[in-house]
């Protein structure tokens, strides 16, 4: 819907041993584009998560990352190219971890969400 705004919830999946590295290579190289997308109000907020405890596989995901898009036209947006320039400018170097990064996944995932009004009386 236009004007409203839309959260993504977009889900990896580490290869084994490799959590800590994805972590890091995203913390180092992605985030920071995801925050200066924040201040120029594309995005209005982004949450990182991990679960707590190894569960038995079923929820199948080692990183949550939930963004939410000022709209739908923000979300389709893909202008993100100058603020990595601009942040890292050995782009090389910057390119070689971000293949790495997608390179240590098993599986990667984005579910657009709608909210549901909550019938619980209060």
């Amino acid at each position: 819907m236009p004007g409203r705004p839309v959260e993504v919830a977009y889900f990896y999946q580490t290869k084994w041993g490799h959590h800590d590295e994805f972590l890091e290579l995203f913390t180092r190289n992605h985030l920071p584009v995801l925050r200066e997308q924040m201040t120029s109000g594309r995005l209005l907020d982004i949450r990182v998560q991990v679960p707590r405890f190894h569960g038995d596989g079923r929820a199948a995901w080692d990183v949550m990352v939930t963004l939410v898009f000022r709209d739908w036209s923000a979300m389709e947006d893909r202008s993100d190219r100058e603020i990595v320039e601009r942040l890292f400018p050995d782009h090389a170097r910057h390119g070689e971890e971000e293949r790495r990064r997608f390179a240590i996944l098993d599986a990667h995932w984005d579910v657009p969400l709608d909210a549901v009004e909550s019938t619980t009386p209060r």
